[in-house]
């Protein structure tokens, strides 16, 4: 963006008017968006969350979760309902209603995660919708397979 003042003339002339407005018109965005966050972040702290969490203390990555039951059958890994504490970013997520699908990536890949409010309660899925990607989650669940094979 170039700036040229006349002020001989008391005149002030700015070039690239067009780029001015269209930058303007990207930080008012840039606004709404932190302003979203910013009412996010008010709404867990109302709840008596801290948005910027604590320690979590995790048991699995993705990779050993995937490792570890990829040979197990969905029939005898549903009995078994194996406990887990996963943490990591969020990079995708997707529901409707009363479920929902988000893909965790910690350091060792990505897996996903469904949460069903009739699973977890009405509160915990509220939370789960309020989150956006790129937050950093920390989640513990059982271990279940899709009829495809892919471990959740």
């Amino acid at each position: 963006m170039s700036w040229e003042l006349l002020t001989d003339f008391g005149i002030t002339k700015v070039k690239g008017i067009e780029e001015l407005k269209r930058n303007m018109s990207r930080e008012e965005e840039l606004s709404e968006l932190e302003q979203v966050r910013r009412e996010k972040l008010h709404t867990l702290r109302d709840k008596g969350i801290d948005p910027f969490g604590k320690k979590f203390e995790r048991t699995h990555t993705s990779k050993e979760i995937l490792e570890q039951y990829e040979a197990v059958e969905k029939e005898q890994l549903d009995e078994q309902g194996v406990e887990v504490s996963i943490a990591g970013r969020m990079m995708a997520k997707r529901g409707q209603g009363k479920a929902g699908f988000a893909h965790l990536q910690d350091q060792t890949g990505r897996i996903q995660i469904y949460v069903r409010e009739d699973q977890v309660g009405a509160e915990a899925y509220d939370m789960f919708k309020l989150c956006d990607l790129g937050d950093i989650l920390g989640v513990k669940g059982t271990v279940l397979k899709r009829k495809q094979g892919d471990e959740r």
